[in-house]
């Protein structure tokens, strides 16, 4: 099934799933598993998947792992039974380098945590919103297993949450949640590179994988930097771009918001009205760029 899917991401996000809809038991009390892939790694996507099936149905025996002890054929095979098997839904999440990278170094930063909440959040809300009778969900946690147990707990009201380490090896129906995150994982990662035309071997994608590091130092563009596949905001990424691999650039900033003696007042901030409702005022533009002054522009965030 994953060779005939396109599972590539290139900027934002995307879910797809198999939500058995037309089936009567998704309408029974049923559990639910999330896990993650590709958390690590500087390359392609990173995926969420959760799993869920009827809370009576007895999965332990269908050869469900942590898809880390597993090889790329097992795994494959697992997720096509996984897919096929009219028992079991599945709803995965596909975050772009692209998304991650514009989140963890935009103006207004969010952390790769917040992002994974996001995701987990959205594959437990696909499959409520679909039909999914969901009574107990079980989460693999990185960081405190409590704290995100709360927040889970105060975002799905009246659904019994387990957060734990390890909850991949731990509990079948995490585990069938690890091998979805994972073959889609692996997949976007080809599906990105082939529709990006972007040549050579990208070895795992994580940063300490030597086959990786060559292929970044082989794609870094001097000025521009390297290309959507590679999530900017990862710390390898920044290394690398330094001379000779590549051009140092300083940016003109703009001044500092209270602005200083050498260089004048802060620029005033763009009203409509002043108060009471008397007129308009005009922005001056002092203790900015002149590109900026000339041009009478403010920043949106500023003017409304």
């Amino acid at each position: 099934m994953e060779s005939q899917r396109d599972f590539a991401c290139i900027a934002g996000t995307r879910v797809v799933s198999q939500l058995r809809k037309e089936e009567e038991w998704i309408r029974e009390p049923c559990i639910l598993g999330v896990d993650e892939a590709g958390r690590g790694p500087v390359l392609g996507t990173m995926v969420y998947a959760s799993a869920f099936c009827p809370l009576n149905t007895d999965i332990s025996g269908r050869g469900y792992a942590d898809s880390k002890t597993l090889t790329h054929e097992a795994r494959g095979k697992l997720f096509r039974a996984i897919d096929a098997d009219h028992g079991v839904g599945w709803v995965a999440h596909i975050m772009s380098a692209q998304h991650i990278s514009h989140h963890m170094l935009g103006r207004d930063k969010i952390s790769l945590n917040s992002l994974a909440f996001d995701a987990t959040c959205c594959v437990i809300r696909t499959a409520l919103e679909n039909g999914a009778n969901v009574k107990q969900i079980y989460v693999d946690t990185v960081g405190d297993a409590d704290r995100h147990r709360e927040r889970l707990s105060r975002a799905f009201p009246g659904i019994e949450f387990t957060v734990c380490p390890k909850a991949d090896s731990l509990y079948p129906i995490v585990s069938a949640a690890s091998i979805v995150a994972k073959v889609i994982r692996d997949q976007s990662l080809m599906d990105c590179q082939q529709s990006l035309k972007l040549q050579g071997e990208v070895g795992t994608g994580y940063p300490g994988d030597a086959a990786t590091v060559v292929w970044l130092k082989d794609h870094i563009h001097p000025v521009l930097g390297f290309p959507p596949l590679v999530r900017h905001s990862w710390e390898t990424c920044a290394r690398l771009l330094e001379p000779p691999e590549a051009v140092s650039i300083k940016f003109e900033a703009d001044e500092a918001a209270d602005g200083d003696a050498a260089n004048g007042p802060a620029q005033q901030r763009l009203n409509f009205a002043r108060p009471g409702g008397a007129g308009l005022v005009e922005s001056s533009g002092l203790g900015r760029h002149t590109f900026f002054r000339a041009r009478k522009l403010q920043r949106v965030t500023e003017a409304f």
